[in-house]
């Protein structure tokens, strides 16, 4: 399984960006999918996960009401539409495939991680 995000950038505080991860393999329906995020000096959080239908989503507390994330089994991507950014969301942010087909926040049950994509938000 290979992961490729995008959709990062440079964005004002206020704005908005959208996240794509597409991945290759014919498994990507059969399982969960998370966004997570590193900032320089900081330890890797999670920001959202969706189950393997997109019946169940699970948000950090810090983006609920501005972030959503979405999967198209059809096209085996998953999004992260980003809203009302703020300074403190500047990191770069990764995809990555759980191992189960549930929602969960913990990185230690996800198998598969793409690259990342760097996003930041000036004031």
């Amino acid at each position: 399984v290979q992961l490729q995000a995008s959709g990062g950038g440079l964005v004002q505080a206020g704005g908005s960006l959208r996240l794509s991860c597409t991945a290759s393999g014919l498994s990507f329906r059969r399982y969960g999918m998370g966004w997570f995020r590193q900032a320089p000096g900081k330890e890797r959080e999670f920001v959202a996960g969706i189950a393997w239908r997109g019946s169940s989503t699970s948000y950090a507390d810090s983006v609920v009401g501005r972030f959503t994330i979405s999967r198209d089994n059809a096209k085996n991507t998953v999004y992260l539409q980003m809203t009302s950014l703020k300074p403190e969301d500047t990191a770069t942010y990764y995809c990555a495939q759980n191992r189960w087909p549930g929602a969960g926040s913990d990185a230690q049950t996800y198998a598969y991680w793409g690259r990342g994509t760097q996003v930041t938000v000036s004031s």
